[in-house]
């Protein structure tokens, strides 16, 4: 009797051709459309409505079964409050993470074994490893596309009960194998927009959920005031775009360097190779490890500070409170509170850790993050 699966589908060609590798490899498939927002974007179109016809056309074209299923509101109050509330504090977070966290890998899943499924699949670039019972997160075969960095919190249970069809190969492949199955996605471009909620003016977005309110943008260097910013909540460190505060100083490019939410004040510095840009080490909490056990400390391996970044060798050490302070072997430019710091050793994804403090690299910038 064949294997039950129950896929994850988004309305995107990576879920779509999860779907066709699964068929092909004698699974029993059914797909789900997780509906965990219910909001029209900045044209006033559903693009949930819009997702679900291409699932609908995908799963009809391959013939396997498909629905809806309401998450709504597990999303609002395990990710969305905490969206919210770290903007409050004046951090960036970041709701992928938490959404793989609370949604797909565990109200997804939980509904997925009252079905009786075997196995849940996503399409994520990554892989699953079993070795001596433990399941590890291994990334991606193609390296621009690894996805282990917004699966850092994940554990054993779903783990050992997920399948990643596509982990094994190149999105370029993904494309043909769409084609060759004339699947409605095929060409359909890739989302970039924040997980279920999509692309939209995120400003705009931000402001209907929070009170913002101007104050000063503040030149690190001068202590004087240069601009006036739109509320402290749009702003994140070592953002460069929509300052407006081009033609200021001495002609080269200003970056975010602090903001002090006490005194609603964003700071900046001109000049990308800025020391205010760069801190040394990091201080992290709520530490997540996905063989939900501990490592040897201190722990030598690699660390990605956001998705789009090369490996930087790191040393973690844990603190007397749970935390772990994070020491680069160089400086590194932007890393951000309420961001999530994800630990490597080569091929395989150990865990993350929420960024909470930041060391400056010159301590005289300490007050910059407050």
């Amino acid at each position: 009797m064949a294997k039950k699966v129950i896929l994850g589908m988004s309305g995107g060609v990576d879920s779509s051709v999860s779907a066709v590798i699964l068929k092909e490899q004698g699974y029993d498939v059914t797909g789900i459309f997780m509906k965990n927002w219910d909001e029209k974007d900045d044209d006033g179109i559903c693009t949930a409505k819009e997702d679900y016809d291409d699932v609908r056309k995908v799963a009809d074209s391959i013939g396997i079964d498909y629905y809806t299923v309401n998450f709504e509101k597990q999303y609002w109050d395990q990710v969305f409050t905490y969206f919210l509330d770290e903007y409050k504090k004046g951090r960036t977070p970041n709701p992928d993470v938490m959404c793989n966290q609370e949604i797909k890998f565990k109200a997804f899943l939980d509904y997925a074994l009252k079905l009786d499924a075997d196995y849940i699949a996503m399409g994520h670039y990554a892989r699953v490893e079993e070795k001596n019972n433990d399941f590890y997160l291994k990334r991606g075969v193609d390296n621009s596309k690894d996805q282990t960095y917004f699966l850092s919190r994940i554990g054993q249970k779903a783990l050992s009960k997920t399948i990643f069809p596509i982990g094994d190969i190149e999105k370029s492949k993904v494309r043909e194998i769409a084609k060759e199955h004339n699947l409605a996605t095929a060409l359909k471009k890739d989302s970039t927009g924040v997980c279920f909620i999509g692309e939209r003016n995120f400003d705009k977005f931000l402001d209907k959920y929070l009170l913002s309110k101007k104050g000063d943008i503040i030149d690190i260097d001068s202590n004087k005031k240069i601009g006036t910013h739109n509320g402290i909540i749009h702003y994140t460190l070592g953002q460069r775009k929509g300052l407006g505060i081009g033609g200021v100083g001495n002609g080269k490019p200003w970056f975010v360097a602090g903001k002090n939410l006490k005194e609603n004040i964003v700071y900046v510095a001109q000049g990308e190779e800025h020391e205010a840009l760069f801190t040394k080490s990091m201080i992290g909490e709520n530490p997540f490890w996905i063989l939900e056990k501990e490592p040897v400390f201190p722990l030598k391996c690699t660390a990605k500070f956001r998705y789009r970044q090369s490996d930087i060798p790191v040393s973690v050490y844990k603190l007397d409170n749970g935390n772990l302070k994070v020491e680069y072997d160089f400086k590194v430019k932007a890393v951000t509170p309420g961001q999530v710091a994800v630990f490597y050793d080569k091929k395989y994804c150990l865990g993350s850790c929420i960024i909470k403090d930041l060391e400056p690299l010159n301590d005289k910038y300490r007050y910059l993050n407050i």
